[in-house]
């Protein structure tokens, strides 16, 4: 990515970027934003090899980067990569958790309950603890340990910038995914708590909200095997104004609005929607 494929012209340079769940495609393009804006970055994931290829293809551009492995759910493992990091590259001026996610075993194949009508059908009852503990962990814990270990950079700087993602199910539950749901409210709530409290420190909190993205994660629930359109897809397709699905280059402009202290200096503590009109639209 070059600069001038950047939506926005901001300038990091000289600020050092981690960018957690970095492994994976959104993520990973973020942290290429960032680098092409001159941002050091430091990419982690679960997965060090992913996070790695993807940090030596923005080093094949030019940029600072480079891949650590992490567990944003292991105190010692984030602690260990930070101090890496430091080393390598500096200490962290800009957070980006983005490390989350669903899982088949907190998701429910109805919409509203009804009797079971093959062993194929997920209901409410059927629905697994460890399944709905995996997806509060990564997306809630996965977020507050990264900032607990990250924030100690900024609040001895008393400057820095975090950012949160949370989803368009924080304003409204969807249906079939209740721990996602209720997760991702999580996170806005947080966010804004976080936003409070280190609003004497110089950080400054927010977090986006992304709309419908047709990613390899959610790849089941929107297409069939066929590639065809699912009933769901429909329905979010009707339900967002612009009539189709984000792309995930349009989360840069916002996540570099909301990072960059100039642009956003008195914003703090919200959750920006970028959906399409999806949250605006009420069916009628």
């Amino acid at each position: 990515m070059k600069k001038t494929d950047l939506p926005l012209q901001c300038d990091f340079s000289g600020k050092v970027a981690v960018v957690t769940g970095a492994g994976g495609v959104i993520c990973s393009m973020l942290a290429e934003a960032l680098s092409a804006a001159g941002a050091k970055v430091a990419l982690l994931d679960l997965n060090e090899e992913k996070a790695d290829a993807y940090a030596q293809e923005i080093v094949k551009d030019g940029g600072i980067a480079k891949g650590y492995g992490a567990n944003v759910l292991d105190k010692a493992s984030l602690k260990a990569a930070h101090e890496r990091i430091t080393k390598d590259l500096g200490p962290c001026d800009i957070l980006i958790n983005g490390a989350g996610g669903n899982s088949p075993k907190a998701t429910s194949s109805q919409e509203y309950y009804e009797e079971k009508k093959s062993e194929a059908d997920t209901t409410f009852f059927d629905l697994k603890q460890e399944g709905v503990e995996f997806v509060f962990n990564l997306n809630f814990i996965g977020t507050l340990l990264p900032t607990q270990e990250f924030a100690t950079d900024m609040v001895e700087k008393k400057a820095g910038s975090i950012l949160n993602i949370s989803s368009m199910n924080a304003f409204a539950p969807l249906t079939k995914i209740p721990a996602y749901s209720a997760a991702k409210a999580g996170i806005s709530n947080f966010t804004e708590w976080l936003a409070v409290h280190f609003s004497h420190t110089g950080i400054r909190v927010n977090a986006i909200a992304p709309g419908f993205l047709s990613t390899a994660q959610n790849a089941a629930l929107l297409w069939n095997k066929d590639g065809t359109p699912t009933a769901r897809t429909g329905k979010i397709l009707a339900a967002t104004p612009f009539g189709r699905f984000g792309e995930a280059k349009e989360l840069i402009g916002p996540t570099f609005f909301l990072l960059d202290d100039k642009a956003s200096s008195f914003v703090t503590g919200i959750v920006m929607p970028i959906d399409g009109g999806f949250n605006a639209y009420h069916g009628v």
